[in-house]
């Protein structure tokens, strides 16, 4: 047929166009930014990991213990730093569900924060359940704890995604007619509004919790917004170590995407520090106790991919739609038109 006897060149080009653009946005470090360290201003960041009682879905039937443990390891990096055997840090960073009781609500889990806070002086990011708005509801919410004044509310961050038949049960009236199960998830979490930008003092913080980190526009928002160095609050009490490094190789990818630096703060691990290269520095252990302490440079630049943000995915996809188009043509042209 005529289709057939067409030059190569012609027949590959719908298969061809895609690949190179992909080639190319490659090399111009669309894709792939090449900065190696942030380029402003040094801030010292301690990560606390404090850890659980016992690893599984029960974790947070011991949510004293697991705020014990965060505050008691903060008071023991306080002592480090006070002896000058530590760096006197300007952030803390304690991970997600480090304090399941509300301490906006509860005097004596606020108490417990304060005297961290205080005694560390400096302030704390602080992974929390609170209660509300409706009954029924909570949020899993980043909020910002300062020494000396104690909960910043204008500097917290509510969890925009929260996990379907995990943290919150859609159609629950519907759901209970395949399993009762569902009602073991009492409360419901009710989503975010807004960007984790969080202004924590000596650096602006991008915010985001746990898988969170697995959506574009959650972390791209954040440094869009501000950040100079991005956090993930998570826990991992549920998961297993090959999974928390999984979520670490995530936050890698979102470290090189934007040229920013980031961290990882664990209940149980891994945590850890990670540079605008995607190398990372000190990670911890699994289903351990750790306290680690780094300065890192913060940035405030952007890269290709932060600020072109979603429209290469969607430039891309409109070529492989077009490559796949064409090649339907030219195989209907050879079966149906004569030679």
């Amino acid at each position: 047929s005529k289709a057939a006897g067409e030059p190569p060149v012609r027949r590959w080009l719908p298969v061809a166009v895609p690949a190179a653009v992909a080639v190319a946005l490659g090399a111009s470090g669309l894709l792939v930014p090449v900065a190696t360290a942030g380029s402003g201003a040094p801030v010292t960041v301690a990560i606390v990991q404090g850890n659980v009682p016992r690893l599984g879905l029960d974790f947070n039937a011991q949510r004293q213990a697991v705020l014990n443990n965060h505050v008691d390891a903060t008071l023991e990096l306080a002592a480090r730093v006070a002896s000058g055997a530590q760096r006197q840090p300007d952030l803390v960073v304690w991970p997600e569900n480090s304090s399941d009781i509300d301490p906006l609500r509860n005097p004596a889990a606020g108490a417990r924060i304060a005297q961290a806070a205080d005694t560390v002086r400096a302030p704390i990011l602080v992974g929390a359940v609170l209660l509300g708005p409706g009954p029924g509801e909570v949020r899993n919410a980043g909020i910002l704890w300062r020494p000396g004044t104690g909960a910043d509310l204008s500097q917290l961050y509510t969890k925009r995604h929260p996990v379907p038949f995990a943290e919150y049960v859609p159609l629950r009236d519907v759901a209970r007619m395949v399993s009762k199960q569902v009602d073991l998830i009492r409360n419901d979490f009710v989503p975010g509004s807004t960007p984790g930008v969080v202004r924590a003092g000596p650096a602006v913080l991008g915010d985001v919790i746990c898988f969170e980190v697995a959506y574009d526009e959650v972390v791209r928002d954040t440094v869009t917004g501000g950040a100079q160095l991005l956090v993930v609050q998570t826990n991992n009490a549920t998961f297993d170590v090959a999974e928390a490094r999984q979520q670490l190789a995530m936050v890698r990818l979102r470290a090189v995407e934007h040229g920013r630096p980031a961290l990882m703060a664990s209940t149980v691990g891994v945590s850890g520090f990670v540079a605008p290269d995607g190398r990372v520095s000190d990670a911890t252990g699994f289903n351990t106790r750790e306290v680690v302490v780094r300065q890192m440079r913060l940035d405030d630049g952007r890269t290709l991919a932060t600020r072109l943000g979603w429209w290469p995915e969607l430039a891309l996809a409109g070529l492989a739609a077009a490559a796949l188009v064409g090649a339907a043509v030219l195989r209907w042209r050879q079966r149906v038109v004569p030679g």
